[in-house]
């Protein structure tokens, strides 16, 4: 499944799954990885389109942008709103955290995603994997 996968993107984005922020490696550890989030397979540093997001489930749609000091001030929150707005034409609901939320309430930001999912899943689950068979 490449839902807009931008191929040009592709070092820059492996670069960055190497190089992850602590609270970007603490959200895909503790709660977006191995299908931890109601089995949905999430992947970080997709590029989609344009961008590399965070983290983005293609079945549901959704990105998960963990937002640093960087995405501090009018340009930078700006920049944020374009963005958030050019990865929904192409189908993408953006969900946005702080590091600090991450880093300080992460059960407060695995329920939000949760309810998200609860409340915007168009596609079922997928059933667990059976091994051994």
């Amino acid at each position: 499944m490449n839902k807009h996968y931008s191929k040009y993107l592709r070092s820059f984005a492996n670069s960055n799954r190497k190089n992850m922020t602590k609270s970007e490696a603490c959200l895909w550890k503790y709660v977006l990885k191995n299908r931890q989030m109601k089995r949905y397979q999430f992947r970080r540093q997709r590029p989609i389109g344009n961008y590399i997001a965070d983290f983005a489930c293609l079945p549901l749609g959704l990105v998960i942008e963990v937002d640093g000091i960087t995405h501090e001030g009018e340009e930078a929150i700006a920049k944020d709103k374009k963005r958030d707005k050019d990865l929904l034409k192409l189908g993408f609901h953006t969900l946005r955290f702080s590091s600090w939320e991450v880093l300080n309430k992460i059960d407060d930001v695995s329920i939000t995603i949760g309810e998200w999912i609860e409340h915007h899943a168009k596609v079922p689950p997928p059933n667990p994997r059976q091994r051994g068979r």
